[in-house]
C-alpha cells in the first residue's frame, strides 16, 4: 500500500481500518478480543462497576490534536501548537503518545477507555477486567515508544502517569534478601515517573545519581524494561542492570514483588525483555550511586573538503576514540554525515575542564593543521561544572534556560524541563529508524579500516549517529556485569557504540499551519536508511538492535532484540502470561497474534 494512501485516512479512521484490515477476519485464527459494538463488549453497567472499583479514575481518552486533525483548522491548530510541542503536556493526555506515528506502520489513536491508576490495586482491577471481558490491553507510562506499543484503538489503557512518586533509601534490601545481600543506596520510583523526576530527587537535591535516560521525559519503568541507556552508561551501566526490585501485576491479576529472590525468572525478564509484555510494572527500585564530581561536554563540527579528506578524518577520529575516549568517562555521540561533516556532541563525567581539553588537544591540533582539507564549522567547545547542576532548574533558569526548556503551565513542577534537542520527538512522524550494536572488535588496529570504510559507505546514503554510551564495552566492569544479568541482548555488552540511522518530520495532519510533510521525501528517507544500515551490517552481520530504537519492520526481531535470550524470554512469557493478555508489536509472544493484537493465530 502506498504511504500517501495511508495518510489520507489516518485522521479519520482507526489504524487497522487505514491499513485495510477491518476487525481482522484472518484465516487460521482462534481466540479473538472484542471491539466496541461487537458481541461481548462490556455493558455500560460493567464499565461503571470497573469505575467504582478503581475509585472513579476511569476516563474516556480523546485525541489531543483537535483542530489540527481536520482540514481548515489552521488558526485553531496554531493556538494548540505550543501544547503539542510540550512533552509534559502530551504525557498528561490519556489519548496521546510522544510520537505521532511511523510511515506505513502506525499512528497514535486513543484507547476506548483508560484507568488512571493510582496504585497496584487499580492496575490489578484493569487487568482482571480486560482478561474477563477479552479486551485488548495497553500500558502507558511515559508514552515514548517509537514502535507505538503504548497505544491502540478499541483498547483498555492502563495509564500509570499519576504514579510518579520518588522515595530515596540510604540502605535498601530487597524482599527475601534480608541477611543474604548487603543493603545499598536506592531509589523507589513510581511507574508513571519520568527521568527528570528521579534526577531532581537523586541528583539536584541529594548529589547522588540513578542511571536513567538522556531524554528527561522518558518514562522510568518503560525505559528499564527495554534495557535503558543514558549519557553515562559506560560508567554506571544500563537501567535494567541497576534494577533491584519491582512491584508488578501479572496477567492473573496478582500483585507481586519480584527481585533476585522472589520470582527471579520474571524479574530477569522485565530487566530488558520489553515493556508491556510480561506484567504491568507499578513501581521500581533502582541502585543509586554517589554522583561524580563533574559533568562536562565536548562539542564541535568539522567538514572535509573532499571525500579523500573525509575518509582520513574518519580514520583519525576512530584512532582518537579508541585511544582516548573508549572508557567510562565519555558518552554521547558523533554524527557522520553525507556532506562530509563530522558532528561532535560528547558528554563526560569525572573530568575537569583542563583534563578534557588536554585529552582532545591532539585531535583538535591534527584538524587545525590541515586547513587545506578541513573547515571547522563549529569550533571545539569543552567545559565542565559540578555534576549536581546538570538537571538543576535553578541553575538553568539563572542562565535563561540555555539548552533546557521548561513546562510553564500553571502548577507544573518547577523541575519539569527537557533538553531543547529532544523537543523534536514531540509529535514526530517517523520516516525510518535503524540501530546496530557495533562490536568493540572493530576498534582493534587491524579492523579499523573496515569500520571506517563501512561508516563512510553508510554516510553516502544517510547520516549515521554513533551513540557510544549505548554500547557498554570499554565501560566499568562492575556495570557491565550488572547489565549481563538482564534480558537485554548480550551484544550490547561487547559493543563500543550503538549506530543509529533515523529521521522523521511533522505529523501528516491536515490542519497544521506548517508546510505539509513530503511523503515522497519520507519514502526516500526510509529507503536511504535501509541502504545505510546495510553497509554497517557488512562489517557486523550478527549485530543486534536495541528494541527501543529499532526498525518497526525488522523481520528477525526476536534475534535482533534479544539474541540468545529470546528463547528464555519465551519460556517466561508462557509461564506468567500463557493466554497472551499482554501484547505489543514485536514483543515476546506477539508471534502468536495478528499484527494488531486482536486475534490469536492457531
Amino acid at each position: 500500500m502506498l504511504r500517501r494512501a495511508l495518510l489520507k485516512q489516518v485522521a479519520a479512521a482507526p489504524l487497522w481500518a487505514a491499513l485495510g484490515a477491518a476487525a481482522p477476519a484472518l484465516a487460521g485464527t482462534g481466540f479473538r478480543r472484542v471491539r466496541p459494538g461487537e458481541a461481548g463488549w462490556p455493558s455500560e453497567a460493567a464499565w461503571q462497576a470497573l469505575n467504582a472499583r478503581v475509585g472513579g479514575t476511569l476516563e474516556k481518552p480523546v485525541s489531543p490534536y483537535g483542530a489540527c486533525a481536520v482540514a481548515g483548522g489552521g488558526a485553531d491548530c496554531a493556538k494548540r501548537a505550543p501544547l503539542l510541542q510540550n512533552p509534559f503536556w502530551l504525557g498528561d493526555q490519556a489519548g496521546a503518545t510522544q510520537a505521532y506515528g511511523w510511515l506505513d506502520a502506525w499512528v497514535t489513536k486513543p484507547s476506548a477507555w483508560a484507568v488512571r491508576a493510582r496504585n497496584a490495586q487499580d492496575i490489578a482491577a484493569a487487568v482482571d477486567f480486560a482478561r474477563e471481558h477479552r479486551l485488548r490491553l495497553v500500558v502507558k507510562g511515559g508514552g515514548h515508544s517509537y514502535q507505538g506499543t503504548s497505544c491502540s484503538a478499541d483498547s483498555l489503557l492502563v495509564w500509570t502517569r499519576a504514579m510518579n512518586q520518588v522515595e530515596l533509601h540510604d540502605a535498601f534490601t530487597p524482599q527475601g534478601g534480608e541477611g543474604r545481600v548487603a543493603p545499598v543506596p536506592a531509589a523507589t520510583i513510581g511507574a508513571g515517573a519520568v527521568w527528570i523526576d528521579a534526577y531532581d530527587a537523586a541528583t539536584t537535591k541529594t548529589n547522588r545519581y540513578v542511571q536513567g535516560g538522556g531524554c528527561t521525559t522518558v518514562g522510568v519503568a518503560g525505559h528499564i524494561q527495554s534495557g535503558g541507556y543514558g549519557s553515562f552508561s559506560k560508567a554506571f551501566g544500563s537501567a535494567a542492570g541497576n534494577l533491584i526490585e519491582a512491584e508488578v501485576v501479572t496477567a492473573d491479576g496478582n500483585v507481586r514483588v519480584v527481585n533476585a529472590h522472589q520470582d527471579p525468572d520474571l524479574f530477569w525478564a522485565i530487566k530488558g525483555g520489553g515493556g508491556g509484555t510480561f506484567a504491568v510494572v507499578s513501581r521500581v527500585t533502582v541502585r543509586m550511586f554517589d554522583a561524580p564530581a563533574t559533568v562536562g561536554y565536548a562539542e564541535g563540527g568539522i567538514r572535509a573538503k573532499s571525500d579523500t579528506a573525509y575518509k582520513a578524518l574518519l580514520a583519525r577520529f576512530v584512532d582518537f576514540y579508541a585511544g582516548s575516549l573508549f572508557n567510562p568517562h565519555w558518552g554521547e555521540q558523533v554524527a557522520i554525515r553525507p556532506d562530509n561533516g563530522l558532528g561532535l556532541k560528547f558528554a563526560s563525567q569525572g573530568l575537569t575542564q583542563d583534563e578534557a581539553t588536554a585529552l582532545w588537544k591532539p585531535f583538535h591540533d591534527w584538524v587545525k593543521a590541515r586547513p587545506q582539507d578541513y573547515d571547522i564549522v563549529d569550533d571545539l567547545d569543552i567545559g565542565a561544572r559540578p555534576f549536581q547542576t546538570l538537571w538543576s532548574a535553578d541553575f538553568w533558569r539563572k542562565r535563561d534556560g540555555g539548552p533546557m526548556k521548561f513546562d510553564t503551565r500553571p502548577g507544573a513542577p518547577a523541575h519539569h524541563s527537557w533538553w531543547a534537542g529532544d523537543g523534536e520527538q514531540t509529535c514526530m512522524f517517523l520516516h525510518g529508524y535503524e540501530s546496530v550494536w557495533l562490536p568493540a572488535s572493530l576498534l582493534e588496529p587491524g579492523e579499523r579500516a573496515k569500520l571506517v570504510d563501512a561508516l563512510y559507505a553508510a554516510s553516502r546514503h544517510f547520516e549515521v549517529g554513533l551513540h557510544f554510551n549505548k554500547g557498554l564495552a570499554g565501560g566499568d566492569p562492575a556495570a557491565i556485569e550488572r547489565a549481563r544479568d538482564s534480558a537485554t541482548n548480550p551484544a550490547s555488552l561487547s559493543a563500543f557504540a550503538l549506530a543509529i540511522i533515523a529521521t522523521g518530520g511533522y505529523p501528516p495532519l491536515p490542519g497544521i499551519p506548517m508546510k505539509p510533510p513530503s511523503m515522497e521525501q519520507a519514502e526516500h528517507d526510509a529507503r536511504a536508511i535501509d541502504a545505510a544500515n546495510a553497509e554497517l551490517l557488512k562489517v557486523a552481520p550478527e549485530a543486534g538492535s536495541y528494541v527501543s530504537e529499532s526498525n518497526y519492520f525488522n523481520k528477525d526481531w526476536g534475534h535482533a532484540f534479544w539474541g540468545p535470550n529470546f528463547k528464555r524470554l519465551q519460556a517466561v512469557k508462557a509461564k506468567y502470561d500463557p493466554e497472551g493478555l499482554f501484547f505489543v508489536h514485536h514483543g515476546v509472544g506477539s508471534e502468536r497474534w495478528s499484527a494488531d493484537g486482536f486475534a490469536r493465530l492457531t
